[in-house]
């Protein structure tokens, strides 16, 4: 079972009012509940509070945390967007009652609950300005220098930076994360993980926009979401049938062309697998730009590192 707790807050009694939180989570939230092919994934609970209402009180977001937390489930993954406060080497997140006093919950005390918890696997996103506090040694505590076991927390910007909104009501951070679950940082299988999402997101920022950070103690990668896979697996696990060896040529010709007559109906079928390896970088013509004119002209294909690393994982019959 996989849980997922979205938080958005836009009202704020004593700090400025925001406009894109509510926002991003009601983008973020079916994407994260349905994988691309419509499966369920994600057992969402959103926490919305728009500039009128009752607002979303500290008390009220700890007692989701307990729940989001409590026995029953295998993962969990816990998104914030709102305000963001540092305290004493800290992070708070901010709830529609903080004042600078007391904002909100301090992620220490996320933290705790997380370490308490029966749950193996927890990811935190934070979209709030100075988010990247939420991993430094006054969140974790003295006692305690590393994440908790099988946690990952990715933040939106450094401890010292603002993370900023658009002029379209939402938060960049959250409109790019949305991007990533939406297919951009999926593999060439489709699985969309914490580390996908770091390397989509930290592309999306130039050296002067906040910078998004990522913290993990974690000994494998879970899917956070799952696209429909850039190569079909059945076509992707013809890699070793095609390429003997990693170090394989495999010759071409005129016949893999399907506009070439006489046809061959077996060659063709290779090359439309050939080309969806070619669009995934998995292998590269050998002597000309395009697998085409590999063809035309009777040189070869090649696997390149990644269709090696993808060749070792289907020679390993884990694909």
């Amino acid at each position: 079972m996989k849980r997922a707790l979205l938080v958005g807050i836009d009202q704020y009694d004593n700090f400025s009012e925001l406009n894109g939180c509510v926002n991003d989570v009601a983008a973020l939230h079916p994407l994260l509940a349905r994988n691309e092919d419509d499966s369920p994934n994600l057992s969402c609970r959103a926490a919305k509070a728009p500039k009128t209402g009752p607002g979303l009180r500290r008390d009220d977001l700890l007692t989701m945390l307990d729940d989001l937390f409590a026995p029953g489930s295998d993962f969990a993954l816990f998104y914030f967007a709102g305000h963001g406060a540092p305290q004493n080497g800290d992070v708070v997140l901010a709830t529609s009652e903080g004042t600078n006093t007391t904002p909100g919950i301090r992620f220490s005390e996320v933290l705790e609950r997380i370490t308490r918890s029966e749950v193996k696997e927890t990811v935190v996103v934070l979209d709030c300005c100075f988010s990247g506090g939420a991993t430094t040694i006054g969140a974790l505590g003295v006692d305690q220098a590393l994440l908790p076991k099988g946690t990952s927390v990715l933040t939106a910007s450094r401890g010292d930076q603002e993370s900023l909104e658009t002029a379209s009501g939402r938060g960049q951070f959250s409109t790019y994360f949305e991007g990533a679950l939406d297919g951009g940082a999926a593999d060439v299988l489709g699985h969309v993980n914490v580390s996908g999402l770091y390397a989509y997101l930290t592309e999306s920022f130039g050296a002067w926009e906040q910078r998004p950070t990522l913290k993990a103690n974690i000994d494998r990668l879970h899917d956070i979401r799952v696209c429909d896979p850039r190569v079909p697996k059945a076509v992707l696990r013809k890699l070793t049938r095609w390429f003997p060896t990693p170090d394989h040529e495999l010759s071409l010709d005129p016949s893999f062309e399907p506009t070439e007559q006489p046809s061959h109906p077996e060659n063709e079928a290779i090359f439309a697998g050939l080309q969806k390896y070619r669009a995934c970088r998995l292998i590269e013509p050998v002597g000309e730009e395009h697998l085409y004119y590999a063809a035309m002209k009777s040189t070869g294909c090649v696997l390149t590192p990644l269709g090696k690393h993808y060749w070792r994982l289907v020679e390993a019959d884990r694909v």
